[in-house]
């Protein structure tokens, strides 16, 4: 638990750039107002890369956590004072956290948000997954796989070469992937994969659309949660498979963002509920 000294506001913010779409704020003060948290806010500030060391190096004290996404995920690693193992995995960090020294500790709060999205939706281990896309979101998704139980990977990506070197970096990360394939986006060869993550961003969903087979029985994630449901996650719904949106990955990982700031364990069903009421989107 955070103890907040009589009338001193604790601060979080969401930063990046572009960051005005950002529905950091949105699920951070519902978890604010569920939990009973006062003298908490959370606000959000346009930061790229460069402005990054200069903006957090004057925060002052009454500042508990930092939201991060793109393009400072990686420029993160280097402003903070010790890295977590998982972000040191990802080679990117979403999250500072402040540390009693004044210094920020780094983290990924993706890789859970991942696992956490996945898990309610899985009968057993998944082992074998497929990942759409090779960018950095992939890599955390990759991670989050591997910790489910995830041991052979296929990576498909417009970019083969971006592909082969996701899958590479898989194989000798010591996470469990112990075999593995690549192709393009193009139809999936097979529909054996227990599980499917798409990080391929809004630009390519009819692509991936158009990939997805007429039939399959896994678990399909779309990271993207505007305009939900999205062209990929329609098709996937339609071959039979059970659809996650990227809102529940955004909350769960979140979620662990609120604890990590404020010490307290988070309202997710709150902050859920929140996110899809800011989206307009049904339970």
């Amino acid at each position: 638990m955070v103890l907040r000294p009589p009338g001193q506001v604790l601060r979080a913010a969401v930063l990046g750039s572009p960051v005005a779409h950002s529905l950091s704020p949105v699920l951070h003060r519902a978890g604010y107002a569920a939990a009973g948290l006062d003298g908490w806010e959370y606000d959000l500030h346009e930061v790229d890369a460069a402005g990054l060391p200069g903006f957090v190096g004057v925060l002052d004290g009454s500042w508990r956590g930092l939201s991060l996404t793109m393009p400072l995920k990686e420029a993160a690693l280097a402003v903070a004072a010790s890295v977590s193992e998982v972000a040191r995995r990802a080679g990117a960090a979403n999250t500072l956290v402040r540390r009693p020294d004044g210094g920020w500790d780094a983290t990924n709060t993706d890789v859970a948000g991942v696992a956490g999205a996945l898990r309610p939706h899985l009968t057993g281990p998944p082992g074998r997954a497929l990942v759409l896309g090779a960018g950095a979101t992939a890599r955390s998704c990759v991670l989050a796989l591997a910790g489910l139980g995830v041991t052979t990977l296929t990576v498909r990506a417009r970019d083969t070469g971006k592909a082969a070197d996701l899958l590479a970096w898989a194989l000798d990360a010591g996470v469990g992937i112990r075999n593995g394939s690549v192709a393009g986006l193009d139809a999936w060869v097979s529909t054996r994969d227990d599980v499917v993550v798409s990080t391929v961003p809004p630009a390519g969903a009819e692509v991936v659309a158009a990939s997805v087979p007429p039939q399959h029985a896994g678990v399909f994630l779309d990271v993207v949660y505007a305009g939900w449901p999205t062209a990929p996650a329609r098709a996937a719904a339609a071959a039979g498979m059970t659809v996650v949106s990227g809102l529940d990955m955004l909350v769960h990982q979140a979620a662990e963002q609120f604890t990590l700031f404020t010490r307290h364990e988070a309202p997710l069903e709150a902050m859920l509920a929140a996110g899809r009421a800011a989206l307009g989107v049904a339970p």
